[in-house]
Order: structure tokens, then C-alpha cells, then sequence
């Protein structure tokens, strides 16, 4: 994006339905962040900050909407940002919020307070997308820190950023890592979008597809894979609901439809 020699970027960070973890990690960027904030002001960041404006040029937007309010309020946000970037999974893919679709909003709300009251009515969690226009998306739950800088980089000087378009298996491969299929594990690193950097599965754990599925995910391979390694459908999609409900439900309402 364009910009004066003399003024900075104006960078406001806000939160919906999230743990806020995403914004945690803006304050273990150390020296990367020192670096940024060369060219930039963050003006808005309560994480870190009490300092509040209006006045921004970039809105770093984390969590799922699911209010009328915060409805109201993303449109807000949307309306005084230059551009605008759903950061993190429950932004970008509706994240862990999106299980609350598999209930009314009376199951919900039993489960969770017993049925004690709760007075505020929630509707069904939405990433930014379905609600307002989004620039950029940054995925991840909770999002890497290099891909972070890299993007806002990329963006500051007018290039735009592009999330990685191959799986998580292409880092896993890279790294050498040992496929967890071949260890009795099921992973969805083959239809699961990169750029964490194998980040769990270099260290034990499986992907759970925080990083959203992948526009074209090789669906066959992963058929092969799950029929060599005996395992079911279902049990891949269980893992896949974590957080890809919102866009699970939404297909199958389309499918539905038409």
C-alpha cells in the first residue's frame, strides 16, 4: 500500500468469538516486531495497549462473528480500514467456534452454563468473509509468526500476499519427518493448507486442519492414503469438524440447495 515518506502505517488489531491467542503471538515477535514498527504504529491492540482510535490504515481482524453486535461492528471496522486481514483460523474458516453449528442455540447454551441464564442471544459463528470483504487472509490457530511479517511485509510495500496453495505435507516432507499415517496416526496434512511450517507435526502431534482445506485438496490421494492405512471416512471427518464445520455445513447446505 502507498505511503509517505514521513508517515507511518497505522495498524489496529481487534478481536471477536477467539481465545485472542492469535494476538499473543504479535507480542512474541520481539526484535521482528521493533523492526515493523520502523514503518508502522499500532494504534489499536488491547493485548497490549489502551490506547484506542478510529484512525487506521490496516485492521488485523481475530475471531468469528457471531452477534448482531459484532455484525455491526466488523462493518464498522471494515468501513475506516484501508484493508482489511481475517488473522487466524476462527476469522479466516470459523475456526473451533464453527462446532457451535451441530447445536441450537438452547443445546448450546445448556452445555456450556447448565442452565443458568445467559441473556445475550448468539447466532451461529460466520468467518469475516461472509460478513464483510477481506483483504488478506492469515491463517493458523494459533498463526505463525514468520508468516505473519512475511504478509505485512509483502503488503506495506504494495505486493499483496497469497497464502501457500500446497499442503502441509509438502513441509512435513521438507523437514523429513516421518508421515504419522506410517506411525497409526490420522493427519490431514495432505488436504490441509501449508505454511505453518509443519508446525505440530514436526513436533509429535497431527494436523488437525487449523489452516482451512486447501481450494483444490487431492481428495483421491487421501482416499488411497486412508484405505492403505485402514481407516474410515468418518473418522477423517470427525477430525476435519474441529475447525472446518462452518465451511463443511456450508457446502452441504449448497449441495442441498441445488
Amino acid at each position: 500500500m502507498s505511503q509517505s515518506k514521513n508517515k507511518k502505517v497505522r495498524i489496529a488489531l481487534f478481536d471477536f468469538a477467539d481465545c485472542e491467542g492469535c494476538q499473543l503471538q504479535v507480542t512474541y515477535l520481539n526484535d521482528q516486531l521493533v523492526g515493523l514498527l520502523e514503518h508502522c504504529e499500532i494504534v489499536n491492540f488491547r493485548e497490549a495497549i489502551s490506547e484506542r482510535s478510529d484512525d487506521y490504515d490496516i485492521a488485523l481482524v481475530e475471531g468469528s462473528i457471531t452477534r448482531k453486535h459484532d455484525e455491526e461492528r466488523v462493518k464498522k471496522i471494515r468501513e475506516n480500514a484501508k484493508i482489511l486481514i481475517a488473522y487466524g483460523s476462527c476469522a479466516c474458516i470459523g475456526g473451533v467456534n464453527g462446532l457451535r453449528k451441530k447445536f441450537t442455540q438452547e443445546e448450546a447454551k445448556d452445555i456450556v452454563y447448565k442452565g443458568r441464564e445467559f441473556p445475550i442471544d448468539v447466532g451461529e459463528p460466520r468467518p469475516v468473509h461472509e460478513v464483510v470483504k477481506v483483504d488478506y487472509f492469515i491463517y493458523g490457530c494459533p498463526t505463525n509468526n514468520e508468516e505473519t511479517i512475511k504478509a505485512l511485509k509483502s503488503i506495506l510495500i504494495g505486493k499483496g500476499y497469497t497464502p501457500p496453495r500446497y499442503p502441509v505435507c509438502v513441509e512435513c516432507k521438507l523437514k523429513e519427518n516421518v508421515c504419522l499415517f506410517e506411525k497409526g496416526q490420522v493427519c490431514l496434512g495432505p488436504v490441509t493448507r501449508g505454511g505453518c511450517g509443519a508446525w505440530c507435526t514436526s513436533y509429535g502431534n497431527t494436523c488437525y486442519g487449523c489452516r482451512g482445506l486447501l481450494d483444490k485438496p487431492a481428495q483421491e490421494g487421501q482416499m488411497d492414503i486412508l484405505k492403505k492405512n485402514g481407516y474410515t471416512l468418518e473418522e477423517l471427518k470427525q477430525k476435519f469438524e474441529t475447525y472446518n464445520l462452518c465451511r463443511m455445513m456450508g457446502e452441504q447446505n449448497a449441495t442441498e440447495k441445488s
